[in-house]
């Protein structure tokens, strides 16, 4: 799976924009989903649930949304995932490894069609040179194809920890548009 280049928007400070093109993109994959007939399911770390509750606050969700779970810590990303201890000790749980892992383990699990999983550093603590504040990885998974991007959040310094997950959220709808239409 080819996963499509996005230009990360120029949002600043200015949330109201950011929250219509998140409103917008998660609109667009929930149409998609139900026009094809396809249904989708989510793995998060650093988002905590936002792209599961920005699915299921549009309508009709009900009918593409197959699983939502938040496993934030590293325990959970094995049991719940089974992304495997050795992945999380040799990349640690911010990399692509880890979000292949992870998407791979919620297509065993929830059998959707698209999922999609995330996981990163949004700050403002616990970033490093190798691994700054911002860094995230999302992964897609869809029928035997899995792939994963690093979305560059670290390059958009006006964004505190809300709009690192916000920012992530938008991001991973219109990645998973492109998925869709493709």
């Amino acid at each position: 799976m080819n996963i499509p280049c996005i230009v990360l928007p120029e949002y600043g400070k200015n949330s109201k924009v950011m929250q219509e093109s998140l409103d917008k993109s998660v609109s667009d994959v929930v149409k998609l989903l139900l026009e094809q007939g396809r249904t989708i399911s989510t793995c998060e770390s650093l988002t905590g649930g936002l792209l599961s509750e920005r699915i299921t606050s549009v309508a009709g969700a009900s009918q593409v949304f197959a699983l939502g779970v938040c496993t934030y810590s590293d325990a959970m990303k094995h049991q719940q995932l089974g992304v495997s201890l050795k992945t999380l000790r040799d990349y640690g749980a911010v990399s692509r490894e880890t979000a292949v892992e992870m998407a791979k383990g919620l297509t065993s699990l929830s059998h959707a069609d698209l999922c999609i999983s995330v996981t990163g550093l949004a700050g403002p603590g616990g970033g490093s040179p190798d691994i700054p504040v911002g860094t995230v990885y999302a992964g897609f998974a869809s029928g035997n194809q899995v792939a994963a991007a690093l979305l560059r959040l670290w390059e958009l310094p006006e964004l505190d920890r809300n709009g690192i997950r916000h920012m992530t959220a938008n991001c991973v709808f219109q990645i998973a548009k492109q998925i869709l239409l493709a």
